[in-house]
């Protein structure tokens, strides 16, 4: 089935604006985009006085980990170990918590889903769509693992100070961090060298062949290898300026790629961070000083990171900020300074690159996944609402 949804002002965030536009969907991707297309022969749908956007991104999200409205619905945190890489986000995911609805009906289809930030390193984030009425979350799956939580500051010191553990200060935090990619490298070196052995052995002859002892297999330092050798990024919690300084700097002692979750001070260290290419996950933004390192949080830091250069996106945190107000988010940093020309990006091409489903989800161009919204007005303005979320093609939110 081809449809096409006609006379819209059609906004493909890469590429310019196009009024009275056409969008053309055939087998769950778009097939065409443009002001003057024949559209004999397909389903019509008239869109006319609305806007066509992408489906939103939110880069960060506790939904399906941390459920709304169902007791003991909180698998986000294993706060029994402070380094645990080896675990899957996607392993402990509700899909039927109703943050998925609500993301639907504001719009976002496409979430990164990570681990919470008690434990240093806490586990894989992975990339699924708000998909409805499935049990079986590979059918959500867009990508696995995404990215390794990582956690500066505040949170994994006073969890792990209440159990009489390290690590009980900023200085335990970065050593343990730094252990675990040495002990990684150790591991690393040793399967190096035991298939080094094997290859060598194998062009002798079978009289003259030794015994190698294989390394024993560690599911930690699989992963921890992974990040070193450039295939996994780190998503790092940091708040503070300092604790994000200190993310850069472990980056940089390992050659791993950062991005910095939550960038709370990002703005105070903003030439600093575009200097080194360092994408920032802004948020949550409509949020109480709940902790000491929220004191200088400030609504301006999406604007101030995309004036100097950086690549940013803005998240809610859900279930922290509720999902379906990831929108008012955005339209809430345009007000504080956030260039409204380039505001949508913040949350849906910008947070599609930082979780690296780009090539299928974040804008409106052919051969990527029809994942589009249809609004009654314009996206930045408040008063317009979201009339229509569409998933690969399939309507999955109808406020009719």
């Amino acid at each position: 089935m081809t449809t096409a949804y006609t006379n819209a002002t059609i906004i493909p965030v890469e590429g310019a604006t196009v009024e009275n536009g056409t969008l053309v969907v055939e087998n769950g991707l778009i097939k065409e985009l443009g002001d003057d297309i024949d559209t004999t022969d397909m389903e019509v749908v008239d869109c006319e006085n609305k806007f066509i956007i992408p489906g939103l991104i939110d880069a960060h999200s506790h939904v399906g980990l941390f459920e709304e409205g169902r007791t003991g619905g909180s698998d986000g945190n294993e706060a029994t170990s402070p380094i645990t890489p080896y675990l899957r986000s996607m392993d402990a995911i509700f899909t039927e918590d109703e943050g998925f609805n609500d993301a639907r009906k504001g719009g976002v289809t496409t979430l990164g889903i990570t681990p919470g930030s008690a434990n240093l390193i806490g586990g894989q984030f992975c990339v699924i769509k708000a998909i409805p009425g499935t049990q079986i979350i590979s059918d959500m799956l867009i990508r696995e693992p995404a990215g390794v939580k990582m956690a500066l500051g505040e949170n994994p010191r006073r969890v792990y100070k209440n159990k009489n553990k390290a690590p009980s200060t900023r200085m335990a935090n970065a050593h343990l961090i730094r252990e675990a990619f040495y002990k990684a490298i150790d591991y690393r070196t040793k399967w190096r060298e035991y298939e080094s052995k094997l290859e060598n052995e194998q062009s002798k002859s079978e009289e003259e062949r030794n015994v190698i002892s294989q390394p024993e297999f560690d599911m930690a330092n699989e992963i921890l290898v992974k990040i070193l050798a450039g295939t996994i990024p780190v998503m790092n919690h940091c708040h503070r300026a300092d604790d994000i300084v200190t993310a850069v700097r472990l980056s940089e002692e390992f050659g791993y790629k950062l991005v910095v979750h939550h960038a709370t001070e990002s703005h105070k260290i903003a030439d600093y961070l575009v200097d080194r290419d360092i994408p920032v996950v802004v948020g949550p933004l409509m949020t109480s000083r709940s902790k000491a390192e929220l004191r200088d949080r400030t609504v301006s830091t999406p604007g101030i990171m995309m004036d100097a250069g950086a690549l940013v996106c803005i998240t809610n945190d859900a279930p922290v900020i509720p999902i379906w107000m990831l929108r008012e988010s955005m339209i809430l940093a345009i007000r504080e300074g956030l260039d409204p020309t380039r505001a949508l990006e913040t949350i849906t091409i910008n947070p599609a690159k930082i979780l690296g489903v780009d090539n299928h989800v974040g804008s409106l161009l052919p051969g990527k996944d029809a994942d589009f919204l249809i609004l009654n007005g314009d996206p930045l303005d408040a008063s317009s609402s979201v009339e229509k979320t569409y998933i690969n093609g399939d309507i999955v939110f109808n406020r009719n």
